[in-house]
């Protein structure tokens, strides 16, 4: 049976936030977490309550609610306290969640490798821990619905030392698969193939965008990842070989999706994934067009790149769904895209093309008879045009980009790569 609830939030007069906006994404939140948002309210305030968050009268008022239409739980839209989430308790005898709980129990729901459960897990003692003193409440005690999800409250004792060393053999076993996923970086690194990474708002259609390029241009064309229309159904970084057109090689990245809000022990415990980004040479910033709030989404993710110190890899704007769009485009900046029905994807990947390896031209070289290792390059690596064998060696006529001729075939003065 779906759990009816209240989502309730605050605003500060003080301060500039969309509330609308907010309570809509929240309400999504608790949605997907299979709960039922049988009504929705905020407050105006000068501050929050420091005892219940709300005001006093708010609380009465969210009580005699919760009676009428028979809900049984209220989540809030910050992050609050325990002591306010018990003198709520007290007061409405409602289950009280706040954002970063829900949220919390989200990622649970859709954690399905080991080092994303790890991570979740760990993202959940570190919200527990300090909430222990004081709340008397035992992690078994909601028994179940939302915002209880999870390994912690099935599995442990509210004792803080037992959370502590769970903590400690959380952290030790992502360390391992930190040092396994640094020998794979370090692999793709070694071999100079350029990282691409996708990244945006939860929902903005990056999974489905990887598709359709693994679809065309994929070396292992079976290898799709994770589809579904939900919020957060990516909770691993996926990495995908592809072949672009020219010969061209990289490494696409599919991402964990943000929201507004995003608790910072989440981005604390998913730091190690979230970081794969760091080592891209492009990132593409998928928004999703159909929504109204996308600045709103744009600045979140802007946010959190800025956040894992990943602001200042380049950058390609790219504004997804146009095809269930009505907007006129024409000559605004940006790259639209349709990912799902593949339209402008080609516009797209000449763009990823110009960023990683320049403009395209035509070259000739001649190349003598013992060069082995330069021929293997241009046979492999770029688009041969003519060819003609000579005396002293064969000369090639070939399209590639500018980069990849710099880096492979223009003269240096200590030129020792051939």
């Amino acid at each position: 049976m779906t759990e009816k609830s209240i989502i309730a939030g605050v605003k500060i007069k003080q301060r500039k936030q969309d509330m609308d906006y907010e309570m809509e994404e929240l309400k999504n939140l608790v949605e997907a977490s299979g709960g039922e948002v049988a009504c929705s309210l905020v407050q105006e305030l000068d501050k929050y309550n420091a005892a219940t968050y709300f005001g006093k009268g708010k609380v009465e008022e969210i009580k005699l609610l919760a009676e009428e239409i028979g809900a049984t739980l209220l989540v809030i839209n910050d992050e609050v306290t325990g002591s306010q989430i018990n003198n709520i308790e007290k007061v409405t005898d409602l289950r009280v969640i706040d954002r970063t709980m829900l949220i919390l129990d989200i990622f649970a729901l859709r954690a399905k490798t080991k080092e994303s459960k790890l991570q979740v897990e760990l993202a959940q003692l570190k919200y527990t821990t300090p909430r222990l003193k004081g709340r008397g409440i035992e992690l078994s005690r909601l028994g179940g619905g939302i915002g209880t999800r999870g390994p912690g409250e099935k599995k442990l004792e509210t004792d803080r030392r037992h959370i502590e060393r769970r903590i400690y053999e959380i952290e030790k076993q992502l360390r391992k698969t930190v040092a396994v996923r640094d020998v794979n970086r370090k692999s793709r690194l070694k071999n100079n193939i350029p990282i691409v990474s996708v990244v945006g708002y939860t929902n903005a259609g990056k999974s489905t965008l990887i598709n359709t390029l693994i679809a065309k241009y994929g070396v292992e064309k079976d290898k799709e990842v994770y589809v579904y229309n939900k919020l957060f159904a990516t909770l691993t970084t996926e990495n995908r070989k592809l072949v672009l057109p020219g010969k061209f090689e990289v490494i696409v990245t599919d991402t964990v999706g943000f929201v507004s809000k995003l608790p910072t022990l989440l981005v604390e415990s998913f730091k190690s994934t979230l970081e794969e980004i760091n080592y891209s040479d492009l990132i593409i910033h998928l928004i999703d067009i159909t929504n109204e709030n996308l600045q709103v989404q744009k600045s979140t993710t802007e946010e959190v790149l800025k956040e894992i110190e990943a602001a200042d890899i380049p950058m390609l704007e790219v504004y997804n769904k146009i095809d269930d769009s009505n907007l006129d485009y024409d000559g605004k900046t940006g790259t639209y895209i349709s990912a799902k029905s593949d339209i402008n994807v080609d516009i797209l990947v000449g763009k990823i093309l110009y960023n990683l390896f320049g403009e395209e031209g035509t070259y000739e070289l001649n190349i003598g008879y013992n060069e082995y290792e330069k021929l293997q390059i241009v046979e492999n690596k770029t688009e041969i045009i003519e060819r003609e064998y000579l005396e002293s060696g064969t000369r090639v006529v070939f399209k590639t980009r500018e980069k990849l001729y710099d880096r492979y075939f223009r003269e240096k003065k200590n030129d020792s790569e051939f």
